[in-house]
């Protein structure tokens, strides 16, 4: 149980830093080339519109819960 919640504990703090260190992943879509195929002819990317990067959860949440806190302290 102990070393379950201490992998855990681990784990998050590895991706708190990743999220701090490298907020944008590759779009999950195109995987970051920016295109993709749509009845066989090459597309822009839908989903990030050819930015080929997308925020990841953790940064988004933190950008949350930053934005809730500045608000709540006025």
């Amino acid at each position: 149980m102990w070393l379950a919640i201490a992998a855990l504990v681990l784990w998050l703090g590895g991706y708190a830093v990743l999220c701090a260190v490298k907020p944008f992943a590759p779009c999950r879509k195109c995987h970051g080339m920016a295109e993709v195929q749509r009845f066989g002819k090459p597309r822009l990317c839908p989903r990030c519109h050819g930015q080929r990067l997308r925020l990841r959860v953790g940064r988004r949440a933190h950008n949350a819960w930053r934005r809730t806190q500045q608000a709540g302290s006025r």
